[in-house]
């Protein structure tokens, strides 16, 4: 059974997102303002952070870098009234993996849900046997080695850890090398953003991606191009 710890103060809303989320056989734990949310995070292992923007004694965005300061894996899903672009990229860049806008369909929330458990879960497929080294799981690049099915990365034998959104973001450039690849079409493939919210959140991530990756200047693999967008090729 998934862990999933709801952080709003909203009762009417807790209550609906509670039954619903139980009776589709998900734990819910609940905290009505920012600091109970933080406590409960960092004193247990949940799955799934489902945090509002508007919350009493901190709000959701500094709720979000307070977890991100332990635990960087977790997926947190923001829930605003504040449809507006700056808000959303505001949550993207604070930590969050994704967000829905209130009002929303109960099914659009699980539909969110269940696409981020699945791209957090390292474990959701079977493992490579040692001999299926080459299978079509396992991407190289380079001296960069990713397997699909573990979620093991690393870089000349030594292991990176990335978190859910970087993975992401890495196996997008994989599964696209040598091609330049512009923002927008980042933040769709990685964020679900169809259209452009003026946002430097691509940025943000290339960067985090190239402190973990890229840490000698004469060896990068990522590389921007210009009024174009960015590129994965070889040193």
């Amino acid at each position: 059974m998934k862990k999933i710890v709801l952080i709003e103060d909203e009762t009417s809303v807790v209550s609906f997102i509670k039954k619903g989320l139980q009776e589709k056989g998900y734990e819910v734990s609940v905290a009505f303002d920012g600091p109970t949310g933080v406590s409960l995070v960092q004193e247990n292992d949940f799955d799934l952070v489902i945090l509002d923007i508007m919350l009493p004694g901190m709000n959701g965005l500094d709720v979000c870098k307070e977890i991100r300061k332990t635990n960087k894996n977790v997926p947190v899903l923001f829930l605003t009234a504040l449809g507006t672009s700056e808000n959303i990229v505001l949550g993207l860049e604070n930590g969050g993996d994704d967000y829905l806008v209130k009002p929303f369909k109960f099914i659009e929330l699980v539909a969110r849900i269940k696409s981020l458990l699945r791209r957090s879960s390292p474990i959701a497929t079977p493992e490579v046997p040692e001999n299926n080294s080459d299978s079509e799981h396992v991407f190289q690049f380079s001296d960069l080695m990713v397997n699909d099915y573990t979620k093991k990365v690393s870089r000349a034998g030594e292991e990176v850890s990335l978190t859910s959104t970087e993975y992401k973001l890495l196996m997008y450039f994989l599964n696209n090398p040598e091609k330049v690849i512009s923002r927008a079409e980042i933040l769709d493939a990685v964020w679900g953003v169809n259209y452009d919210l003026g946002t430097n959140v691509v940025d943000v991530y290339v960067n985090y991606l190239r402190k973990k990756l890229d840490n000698q200047e004469d060896n990068k693999l990522i590389h921007t191009v210009i009024g174009m967008g960015y590129v994965l090729k070889r040193p």
